[in-house]
């Protein structure tokens, strides 16, 4: 294969898709364009709990990518991502094959954070990359055993409430209150759920490390057990602190309203991977920045101004309640109901409909 292209998209998070999606139906920027996924598909974040709740089917949560990258005239590059020379640029496989462009896209999404872990009486199972978690949790199913899920905010509350019922017992660990940076009577809402659902919830309960089968906090043993979900806050891909991209504090891609790297012009990040002021790393922001990569990833290429992504104060959050019903937070307004949930489904079909969702 030629390995050199005018522009690669290095990652297949919501950001890309949205720009294949707009490519697909309008004029692309002029090269060679490939994307360099690990998988043949996308997920979509927002559905994982109804396909563990078997609201949904696999087919209808993933998008594949060889078909959305051909309606754009993009080639699909299966591979794994281990390494980034921004200076060239060019990005290492774990194959040991090089691929060199001369412009940029990062969308590479972020993974939980994972506990320090001695001996081997725990699976830790991470939530991302979620055709692993899924695989591992279907696997699960075949012989249920008690589970405890690491992670407070939205993604371990739907899980939790996903995935009760299928456990013969859950456990939810939260390091701060449930559902931090939410309005309180959010986490009354969600509370109130979980406790129905028979979903134990330990808040203010930060876990530090795995020793055996036990989790270990503040020098305790919180819980014992084989099974751990981790769905704790994004955390940065670690090969991307030796890229030599400028990093924030944290080890994300400092970019400017551009989408475009503070220290390297030819590199462009959205999604969870960049650092934005006013950009929480959540997928509504992510699905909004298409948009503006789209348009800014043709007009670098020849040379016009530059669009700026403007982040909106508020976010919408629906999350699912396990049972087709969904929990609102808006602002300082919250709601719940089986009408969320339906507003919900309407939304999450519509862009799976917009992305081509496997048939």
């Amino acid at each position: 294969m030629n390995t050199d292209f005018d522009l690669l998209l290095a990652g297949a998070g919501h950001s890309h898709l949205g720009v294949l999606r707009l490519w697909a139906s309008r004029e692309r920027p002029m090269g060679r364009i490939g994307l360099v996924s690990a998988e043949p598909h996308a997920w979509y974040s927002a559905m994982m709990p109804g396909l563990l709740a078997e609201h949904y089917q696999t087919r209808q949560c993933r998008v594949g990518l060889p078909k959305l990258c051909a309606a754009a005239g993009v080639e699909f590059v299966q591979g794994t991502l281990v390494a980034l020379l921004p200076d060239t640029p060019e990005l290492l496989l774990a194959t040991g094959e090089t691929l060199r462009s001369t412009w940029l896209s990062l969308n590479l999404g972020s993974l939980p954070r994972l506990p320090e872990q001695s001996g081997d009486g725990m699976e830790l199972l991470s939530v991302k990359p979620f055709a692993d978690f899924i695989r591992r949790w279907q696997q699960w199913q075949e012989t249920p055993e008690p589970v405890a899920i690491l992670g407070g905010g939205a993604a371990g509350v739907e899980l939790a409430l996903a995935m009760a019922g299928r456990e013969p017992e859950l456990h939810l660990f939260s390091a701060d209150d449930l559902l931090t940076g939410h309005q309180p009577r959010l986490r009354r809402i969600a509370l109130k759920h979980l406790q129905r659902a028979g979903v134990q919830v330990h808040e203010q309960s930060p876990i530090q490390a795995v020793h055996g089968n036990t989790l270990i906090g503040d020098g305790q043993i919180r819980w014992r057990g084989r099974r751990l979900v981790v769905a704790t806050g994004p955390y940065p891909l670690e090969w991307l602190r030796e890229s030599g991209l400028r990093l924030d504090s944290r080890g994300f891609i400092e970019v400017t309203p551009a989408l475009q790297s503070r220290s390297h012009p030819h590199v462009f990040a959205s999604g969870d991977c960049a650092s934005l002021p006013g950009a929480a790393r959540n997928g509504v922001h992510a699905v909004r920045q298409a948009d503006v990569l789209a348009t800014n990833l043709g007009r670098a290429a020849i040379g016009q101004p530059l669009r700026h992504y403007h982040p909106q104060t508020h976010s919408l959050a629906l999350l699912a309640d396990g049972h087709g019903g969904a929990l609102l937070s808006w602002a300082s307004l919250t709601a719940e109901g089986k009408l969320l949930g339906t507003w919900k489904d309407h939304i999450d079909r519509s862009f799976m409909r917009r992305h081509g969702a496997d048939d």
